[in-house]
C-alpha cells in the first residue's frame, strides 16, 4: 500500500486512521532498535535505543495514548527500557504475536481499529493486517512495506518510532499544542 518513505499513496487515509488511535504497539528488534544483536563473551547482550524514540513515546503517553511492545525475543534490556518508559503492555518471548495482540485487545477493551502497530518483518504481518494503523520503519522488509498504511522516514533504532508518534499526534491535532508546551514558558 505504501510506496516511499514517509509517504503513503493516500496520506489522507493514513491520517484518518491515525485519528482513531488510542494505543501504539511496537515490535522491538528492527523497530525500537536497528535490529543488530551484539553478544559479549559472558552471555552479555547489547542493544541501543534512540532517545528521540523514547521521548516520542513519552509524548504519546502525555496526550493519553498508550504504548506497548510485542516481541518474539526475550531480553532484560527490553524489559528495562519498557519499564523506564512506563509502557503499559510488555510482551516478550512471544512466538505467535497475535496471541498477545488478542489478549491486549481483551484487557484494554480497545477495538483493533483503535490500535496502531509498527513492525518490520514477517512475524509482524498478521497484526499489521488487523490494526487500524499499520506502520513500517524505512528498513522494513518489502512484504511489510506492501502491507502497511504508513512508512516512516527513518529506520528502526534511528527515529522511526518518533516519526510514527509524531504522525499520530499530528493527525489528532495534538502535535502543535504539545510543542508549544515545550517552547513557550
Amino acid at each position: 500500500m505504501s510506496t516511499s518513505q514517509g509517504l503513503s499513496p493516500n496520506r489522507q487515509t493514513a491520517r484518518a486512521r491515525s485519528k482513531k488511535i488510542r494505543l501504539l504497539l511496537l515490535d522491538v528488534d528492527g523497530v525500537l532498535t536497528d535490529g543488530t544483536l551484539t553478544y559479549g563473551g559472558s552471555n552479555d547482550e547489547s542493544k541501543s535505543f534512540n532517545t528521540q524514540d523514547g521521548f516520542g513515546i513519552r509524548l504519546l503517553q502525555e496526550v493519553g495514548i498508550g504504548v506497548g511492545v510485542i516481541t518474539a525475543r526475550k531480553s532484560a534490556l527490553v524489559q528495562r527500557r519498557a519499564e523506564e518508559l512506563k509502557m503499559g503492555y510488555i510482551y516478550q518471548g512471544i512466538a505467535d504475536k497475535m496471541t498477545a495482540f488478542n489478549e491486549i485487545t481483551k484487557i484494554s477493551g480497545l477495538k483493533p481499529f483503535e490500535i496502531a502497530y509498527m513492525g518490520d518483518d514477517w512475524l509482524d504481518l498478521r497484526i499489521l493486517q488487523r490494526v487500524g494503523l499499520a506502520v513500517s520503519p524505512a528498513n522494513g522488509v518489502p512484504e511489510v512495506k506492501e502491507t502497511v498504511h504508513y512508512i516512516t522516514e527513518h529506520s528502526g533504532g534511528h527515529g522511526a518510532v518518533r516519526d510514527c508518534c509524531n504522525f499520530i499526534m499530528e493527525a489528532q491535532n495534538l502535535l502543535t499544542e504539545l510543542l508549544q508546551k515545550y517552547t513557550i514558558r
